[in-house]
């Protein structure tokens, strides 16, 4: 069961169309989004996530101009979001989603390694800034910290 990846939206549903449940069996499962305009960074993510029990992406969305729309749907427990999606941006993204009552943790994935970006992003609200050139070190640790209740910025950016 590979993860499927649309122009707007991908999203996982129970039989009868019902939504995500946010527990299948006796193992809590986190609920995450995944936003970036790059097919390519969506597959990747999604089938690093599919292979953590913990972990259930609800829906893959490559528009960022859906992603408050998604979220309202959803209500997943993590939001992944690019901070360059064509026109929009992931920070702007991340206060719409902050204004719209947003409790999910917001996970900012992105090729910009700068701390002008680290800033802005987490002056949006976000949780944890992970830069893409680590994405296979370091999302995971993220995910586990913002789900403790703390902040995440890949290593190679404290300097």
């Amino acid at each position: 069961m590979g993860l499927r990846i649309s122009a707007t939206v991908t999203a996982s549903r129970l039989p009868g169309g019902h939504s995500p449940a946010l527990e299948e069996g006796p193992v809590r499962r986190t609920t995450i989004i995944l936003s970036d305009d790059n097919s390519a960074v969506l597959e990747h993510v999604g089938k690093m996530l599919e292979k953590e029990n913990t972990c259930k992406v609800v829906a893959a969305i490559s528009d960022g101009a859906v992603v408050v729309r998604e979220y309202l749907r959803f209500r997943p427990d993590i939001i992944i979001l690019d901070i360059s999606m064509g026109n929009l941006s992931g920070i702007g993204i991340a206060q719409e989603l902050r204004d719209s009552g947003c409790l999910a943790k917001i996970i900012f994935l992105t090729v910009h390694e700068d701390s002008d970006y680290v800033n802005a992003a987490m002056g949006a609200g976000g949780s944890a800034y992970v830069v893409k050139s680590r994405l296979n070190m370091d999302l995971l640790s993220a995910i586990h910290a913002v789900l403790s209740n703390k902040l995440f910025v890949s290593p190679n950016l404290l300097y």
